[in-house]
This record gives structure tokens, C-alpha cells and sequence, in this order.
């Protein structure tokens, strides 16, 4: 162990070499490398800690880097977890950086948090919060949580045994569409680094053992007021997963236990393409404005998808004339098919989801289109 390096840690009286070895002889797993993971991962491999481990699926796309800070220019197209894995040993050689180029399942987040001594989530999806909720509770791992979006931030730590889990305070997931993505909504980059160096320094606490880490309390971060806000959360005796009588005994997807959203009729972007060359088509983007200025398909009619929510939009699609094709677009065909699924149960009025959104029809009909 270099004393050099670790030596403003080594001044700490709380730190010291009895701290710093605890560092050194840790191992914490950190599933996503992306916009959490990435100053969570920076500051646990300055930091020290013995052995990291990176999971993710994803490629380093352009759009990562206004928020993605562990990834470069150049690793664009490159997997996240290589990229994570160069620029770690480069911070910090003395860190093991094991990689997982893996999507997070039920059938493998058991042995992916096994062993761990602090599981890490840095994901940007309710299924796999809830499954890796569900795997640290059954594995008895603290799991330092963050959530991003816009100008705001949450975090916590979710122990079994100490205080609550995920599902005490969020039992059942949004439904579909209810709550964007950060790529449907954006997220102002530093807000990213604000709640995963929380996170980082979460992970630091619990593995020395100092402070009062954040077990039963739910920061929330309003970056444009710059406040925090404080809440006390508690242990749900009827939790499906920690509760007295638990129905939750091993990891099971999101996908298992909710009823899937009913399927609509879809058409591919280039049997759209076709169909545009040879009859008239109304084509409707249920995005928002700042959304639809990055990237629009030519002709598409703005209609947002709060309209299909309250009923507004049906009114305006009244006059679509007998016989001509409706299609409702979105980014990828999340919205989109809500879209659809909501004017058919309202009017009976059939349409089609354009499958892929915006994103296929700029692989795969105009290459030159902005994408995002």
C-alpha cells in the first residue's frame, strides 16, 4: 500500500492505516458505468478500494459524455466496461477492476452481488433496481442507491437489518411511461456527479465504519434551488421482500410478477418509409419540444403524450380522414405504444406504433438525421 497516495486519508484519525487497509481489503460491485458509476467509480478506485467490480451491457455512446465522465472521445463505440476498466488502472493501479459485460437478470444478480461487501446502484431502470433491491436484501449487502433526473437527485442506503429496503419505500414500480428516462427528459450532467460522490462516500463510510450512513433517511437534491431536502423512511413490516411474512424469496424480473403492457400493432421504419412514397400518412410525435429539436422525423405532427393522458389529443385526431394510416412516434416506441394503447381504449380508433421511434428511422431510412 502506497502511503504516499492514500496519505490525506492516512491524516484522517478516523481513516488512519487500520481504515485505509479496510479500503484495500474491500470489494464492492457497481452495476452501471455510466452517469452514477462514473464518479462512484472514480473516487472508490482513488480512494483505494481492493476490488471493483464493473457491470454493464452498454457501449460508450457521444451522448454519455456531457455526464459520463469516466469515459473519453475516444472510447466512443467501445464497452463501458473496458473503457471504465483502462481509465481506472490508469488512475489507480493498485485497484483490481474486474468487469462484467453483462445485463443484470434474475438469473444471474445472485452471483453478481455474492461476496460483495457494498453493491453499488448506478442504474437508470425500475426493473433492475427492484431486482438488485430484492438480491441485496436476500444477500444481506448494504446497496448505496442513486436516482437522476433533470435538475434532481435522490439518495440512500437500503440495508437489510438496519433500516429499510427499495420496496419499504417504493413498492411497486411507476407504470409504464409514467417516469422518463434521462434520454426522454435529460438531466443536467453535474447533477450526475453531485449524487454519485454521495454515493462514493456512502461506500467509504460503511466499509471503515464511520459516521452515520444514510439507513433510513432519503436525501433528495433540488439542483436549481441547490437545497436538500431530508426524509425519514422506515422498515414496511408488509415489505414483499424484508417485511414479517415475505412473498419475495429469491430474485424474480420486474417482468415476472407485473402484468406486461397489452401489445399494439407496429410498423417498421422502413415499411413506413414505404408506405409514405405511396399514400398519405399521419404521422404524430408524442415527444416534447426540446425533444423534437434534436431529431424529428419530416411531417410528423407534434401531439405530446400528456395530451393522450388527459384525453386532448383525441379530439385533435378526430379529423383524421377515413382510410388514411395513423402512426405515433416517440424516441425508440415506449410512448409511442402507450400512445396508441390510450386512443384505443378511448375512441376505438386504430393506429400504429412506429417500432424503433425516431432512433430506427435514423438507422435505418436517414442516416444523416440527428440523432440522441
Amino acid at each position: 500500500m502506497s502511503e504516499a497516495r492514500y496519505a490525506r486519508h492516512l491524516l484522517l484519525p478516523e481513516v488512519g492505516p487500520a481504515g485505509q487497509q479496510r479500503l484495500r481489503d474491500a470489494r464492492v460491485v457497481v452495476i452501471g458505468a455510466g452517469g452514477l458509476g462514473s464518479p462512484v467509480l472514480l473516487y472508490l478506485a482513488a480512494a483505494g478500494v481492493g476490488r471493483l467490480d464493473v457491470v454493464d451491457d452498454d457501449t460508450v455512446d457521444v451522448t454519455n459524455l456531457q455526464r459520463q465522465v469516466l469515459h473519453a472521445t475516444p472510447a466512443v463505440g467501445a464497452a463501458k466496461v473496458d473503457s471504465a476498466q483502462e481509465r481506472l488502472r490508469d488512475l489507480n493501479p493498485d485497484v483490481e477492476v474486474v468487469t462484467h459485460r453483462v445485463r443484470v437478470g434474475a438469473d444471474n444478480v445472485t452471483d453478481l452481488v455474492g461476496g460483495a461487501d457494498v453493491v453499488v446502484d448506478g442504474t437508470d431502470n425500475f426493473a433492475t433496481r427492484y431486482l438488485l433491491n430484492d438480491a441485496c436484501v436476500l444477500a444481506g449487502v448494504p446497496l448505496v442507491w442513486g436516482s437522476i433526473l433533470r435538475f434532481d437527485g435522490q439518495v440512500s442506503v437500503w440495508w437489510r437489518g438496519h433500516g429499510p429496503c427499495y420496496r419499504c419505500v417504493f413498492p411497486t414500480p411507476p407504470a409504464p411511461g409514467e417516469v422518463p428516462s434521462c434520454a426522454e427528459g435529460g438531466v443536467l450532467g453535474a447533477v450526475a456527479s453531485v449524487i454519485g460522490s454521495v454515493q462514493a462516500t456512502e461506500v467509504l463510510k460503511l466499509l471503515i465504519g464511520v459516521g452515520e450512513p444514510l439507513v433510513g433517511r432519503l436525501l433528495v437534491h433540488d439542483a436549481l434551488r441547490q437545497t436538500w431536502r431530508e426524509i425519514t423512511v422506515a422498515r414496511n413490516p408488509a415489505c414483499a421482500v424484508c417485511g414479517d411474512a415475505p412473498t419475495i424469496t429469491e430474485p424474480v424480473s420486474l417482468e415476472q410478477v407485473c402484468e406486461p403492457a397489452r401489445a399494439v400493432a407496429t410498423i417498421s421504419a422502413a415499411d413506413l418509409a414505404s408506405l409514405r412514397a405511396t399514400t398519405s400518412v399521419r404521422l404524430v410525435d408524442v415527444r416534447g419540444e426540446a425533444e423534437r429539436a434534436i431529431a424529428a422525423i419530416e411531417g410528423a405532427e407534434p401531439v405530446p403524450l400528456e395530451e393522450f393522458r388527459t384525453g386532448a389529443a383525441f379530439a385533435r385526431l378526430d379529423d383524421t380522414p377515413p382510410g388514411v394510416p395513423l402512426v405515433i412516434t416517440c424516441k425508440s416506441g415506449g410512448r409511442s405504444a402507450e400512445a396508441v394503447r390510450l386512443l384505443q381504449d378511448a375512441t376505438g380508433r386504430q393506429a400504429q406504433s412506429l417500432d424503433g421511434g425516431v432512433l430506427a428511422w435514423a438507422r435505418d431510412v436517414d442516416p444523416t438525421m440527428d440523432s440522441y
